[in-house]
């Protein structure tokens, strides 16, 4: 499934594999002056070349080497030459899928394995065209993540990096104290719009961004004052979060309360 929306020049890609009718779990890419802002996943890649037909694709640009970002990556430099750059680290995954990031039965089911394409790795700023890029690392979803912010329009495509909403549940090998690291970097730079991975764009984006960052210093406090009474990690899940979501269930405990409360007690960085 894939819906496709203009914004000004910049084109939106929601993606999604279609199961029962619908499609579940979107994820997004964006297409900008011949540049696309990472490429969906497997189960969606002939939707999108059907999608660029005749508008070309001369740079890609990865946000992170997950899998529903990048599975495009080797279709669109086979009929278009283009160009792929990712953070230094997201290189050996996009080369070998499979080998350097197997998927849990979820995530095959969800997005699948992507094709292995070849990237370069990304300097400071990207340029193109008339279009400039500063490229931040923004680590927490994962280590080799990065978000784009163009500098003459103001536009950030911030990848996984920002997703609203108040988290209930965290994947196993996020850091939760990173996310809040990277967001915090991601408010000051002042953005005029947010291009978010999960597909949602943003027009009062520091606004959004300090909202999710107050949410998650809350909790943050809240889950160390349970943490320093005694509380397991299973209490502190129940008082401030409930019962673990859908999400805990259909991963096998990938996504769980329970992680994001390791996170914030396990992950906090130490006291300077």
């Amino acid at each position: 499934m894939i819906h496709v929306e203009q914004i000004g020049p910049v084109t939106k890609f929601h993606l999604a594999r279609t199961l029962w009718g619908r499609g579940r779990y979107f994820t997004a890419c964006y297409r900008v002056d011949g540049l696309m802002v990472d490429t969906g996943c497997a189960h969606t890649v002939r939707e999108l070349l059907h999608a660029l037909e005749g508008l070309g694709v001369e740079l890609v640009l990865n946000t992170h080497s997950h899998e529903d970002h990048i599975a495009a990556n080797a279709e669109l430099q086979r009929q278009y030459g283009a160009t792929v750059l990712a953070h230094p680290l997201a290189l050996p995954v996009l080369a070998a899928p499979r080998d350097r990031q197997p998927l849990r039965p979820y995530q095959r089911v969800m997005w699948g394995y992507p094709e292995p394409s070849q990237g370069s790795p990304l300097g400071e700023t990207v340029e193109h065209n008339d279009l400039r890029f500063q490229v931040i690392h923004t680590p927490g979803h994962s280590r080799d993540h990065v978000c784009f912010f163009e500098i003459n329009h103001g536009w950030l495509f911030t990848g996984d990096a920002f997703i609203g909403g108040k988290d209930r549940a965290l994947r196993a090998d996020y850091d939760i104290w990173k996310i809040m690291a990277s967001l915090r970097f991601l408010a000051d730079l002042e953005p005029a719009f947010i291009f978010s991975g999960s597909g949602s764009v943003k027009q009062d984006p520091k606004g959004e961004i300090l909202k999710k960052m107050g949410y998650l210093e809350d909790t943050a406090d809240h889950v160390w004052n349970l943490h320093r009474k005694g509380h397991s990690y299973r209490a502190i899940r129940r008082e401030l979060f409930g019962p673990e979501t859908f999400l805990h269930y259909i991963t096998l405990g990938n996504f769980s309360g329970r992680n994001l409360v390791r996170s914030f007690i396990e992950d906090r960085p130490p006291a300077h």
